[in-house]
């Protein structure tokens, strides 16, 4: 089969596809039907825009058969309102309930993350999910020797942080560091991939946002991966896979307290130049 095969009975031959492939690989005239390019098979970076476009589902991709891609549902869409309001009720969950998430509940929550933009739809993303108590708190302990690493050699950047204060309450017997989340997802690729930091930080937030319609509250662990991209004994307890780096984690769970309002933001700081 070619990379791809055009219906002849269907397509109008409008050219949108070829209109909108990044990389330029479909071949369209006038009056003629699409048809791959040269070095089509070696450019192609899959991401399925011209399955997508298609208005008459007259194109199918080798690796993306027009009938395993669902038609979008118009009723579901955001209004402008609906959207805005969902963003500004997103909210960091600091303060969880003691309640496990389901397997699949997670897995469900990463299958729509992995749909997250990435450079050249490299995709490279992978996750580590980390549910297990006794294991979590052997996690946040490795971040309290860090920042007690940091207060020692990096006290400017420490002090700064008021990682001091932060330590206390550790010792103190609060868990600031994950805030006895139930899990924790860790999104890690080959350290050397320059796109990898962009990739996985988009992909955590579409899992955050997400969440939301699971009924789950997710926060960011910033401590946590600062200790994972630094410091030894935490990359030795994490044992990513050879080559790999965290580029984010994230906490997940059920939120103990319900939100009421929309709180305020700074307003944007905008250039114009239209």
């Amino acid at each position: 089969m070619d990379l791809f095969q055009i219906d002849p009975k269907t397509c109008n031959q409008d050219g949108e596809c070829a209109a909108v492939c990044p990389v330029g690989i479909i071949a369209f005239r006038k009056g003629e039907y699409p048809k791959p390019g040269p070095e089509a098979e070696e450019l192609c970076i899959r991401c399925g825009h011209c399955v997508a476009v298609c208005p008459s589902g007259s194109l199918s991709h080798r690796e993306m058969p027009v009938e395993e891609c669902p038609p979008i549902q118009k009723d579901l869409l955001l209004s402008v309102q609906r959207c805005e309001h969902f963003l500004r009720n997103r909210r960091s969950i600091r303060v969880y309930k003691n309640k496990p998430v389901s397997r699949d509940d997670l897995t469900r929550l990463i299958e729509i993350a992995r749909y997250a933009p990435s450079g050249h739809n490299a995709q490279c993303a992978e996750w580590l999910v980390l549910g297990n108590w006794d294991e979590l708190r052997h996690l946040a302990g490795i971040v309290a020797d860090w920042m007690r690493w940091m207060m020692s050699n990096m006290r400017g950047f420490a002090s700064s942080m008021h990682m001091d204060r932060t330590l206390k309450r550790w010792e103190d017997g609060e868990d600031v560091f994950l805030r006895e989340a139930p899990v924790v997802i860790v999104a890690h690729a080959e350290k050397d991939n320059q796109m990898a930091p962009t990739t996985c930080t988009i992909a955590l937030t579409y899992l955050e946002l997400a969440a939301t319609s699971f009924g789950l509250g997710c926060c960011w662990a910033g401590y946590f991966n600062a200790a994972a991209t630094s410091f030894p004994p935490m990359m030795e307890a994490l044992s990513l896979p050879g080559g790999h780096q965290s580029f984010g984690a994230m906490m997940v769970g059920y939120p103990k307290f319900e939100y009421h309002r929309l709180p305020l933001r700074k307003p944007p700081g905008i250039t114009w130049r239209m």
